[in-house]
C-alpha cells in the first residue's frame, strides 16, 4: 500500500480537513489526476479519521468533481481535475459560505453583461419558459428550475474561455441552494423577470443592476440564517 506524507487530522472541523489534506495532495504531486486513492480502510488510519467522517470528505471531493467513486472499482482522481484550478479553490472553501456567495456574484456578474451583448432569441426563449416554469411550481421546490435559469444565462455568454467557470457557477449555486431554508416564488419570479427584460433589451448595465438587486437579496437571506447557526 503507498503511503502519503500528510498530517494527522484532529481538530473539529474533519471532513473539512481531510478534503483539504487531499487537495494538498494534489498540489504537491504525490497524487495526480487519474490515480486510484487507497481503499476506504487505509485513508482512514492515514487520516486517523471514522468513515462517516472520510465519506463526508469523499462526497465533497465528488460533488466538486475532482474525484470519481465507481461502485466495485474504486475512487479515482479525475483526469481534468488539473485543467480547472478554480475547482480546486472551491474545494480549499467550500464550508465558507460568505466566500462562497461572492464567488458566485463575482461569475455571475461578469457573465451576465456578455450575455446581454450575445444572447440569442432561441436562449432568451428558454430562460423565459424556466421562469413560466417556477411560476406554475411555486409552491414546490423548484431549485432545479432556478438553476437552469442561472445556467442558461451563463451559457449564452458563449465564450470558450469561460466555459470552464460555468461549471463552478453551478456547485457554488449547489452550495448556495442548500442553505436557502424556505422558498419565496413571488420575489424569485420578479428578480427573474426583470434579468429577462434587461437581457431581452440587450442592455448590459440593466442586466447587471437586476442580477446585482437578485444575488445581493439572496446573500443577506441566506447569510442571516448563517450567522444565526455560528
Amino acid at each position: 500500500m503507498k503511503e502519503y506524507k500528510m498530517d494527522t487530522v484532529r481538530r473539529s472541523t474533519l471532513s473539512q480537513q481531510v478534503l483539504e489534506q487531499i487537495v494538498q495532495l494534489l498540489m504537491s504531486g504525490q497524487l495526480n489526476p487519474g490515480d486510484k486513492l487507497p481503499a476506504e480502510m487505509n485513508l482512514m488510519e492515514q487520516f486517523d479519521v471514522s468513515r462517516p467522517v472520510l465519506r463526508e470528505a469523499l462526497s465533497s471531493l465528488e460533488t466538486l468533481e475532482i474525484i470519481t467513486r465507481r461502485p466495485r472499482g474504486g475512487t479515482f482522481v479525475n483526469d481534468k481535475v488539473g485543467s480547472n484550478p478554480f475547482k480546486v479553490m472551491l474545494a480549499l472553501s467550500i464550508n465558507n459560505v460568505p466566500a462562497i456567495i461572492e464567488a458566485r456574484m463575482a461569475l455571475e456578474l461578469g457573465l451576465v453583461t456578455i450575455a446581454a451583448e450575445k444572447i440569442s432569441d432561441a436562449e432568451l426563449e428558454k430562460i423565459k419558459e424556466t421562469i413560466v416554469s417556477i411560476q406554475e411550481n411555486a409552491h414546490s421546490d423548484y431549485g432545479r428550475l432556478d438553476k437552469e435559469f442561472h445556467r442558461l444565462i451563463a451559457q449564452s455568454a458563449n465564450n470558450p474561455v469561460v466555459e470552464g467557470m460555468i461549471d463552478s457557477l453551478l456547485i457554488t449555486h449547489e452550495k448556495t441552494d442548500s442553505l436557502i431554508t424556505y422558498r419565496e416564488p413571488d420575489i424569485t419570479i420578479e428578480h427573474h423577470l426583470a434579468i429577462y427584460e434587461a437581457l431581452k433589451s440587450r442592455d448590459p448595465f440593466e442586466s447587471f443592476k437586476q442580477m446585482y438587486t437578485h444575488l445581493s437579496y439572496v446573500r443577506k437571506k441566506i447569510l442571516a440564517d448563517y450567522k444565526e447557526k455560528q
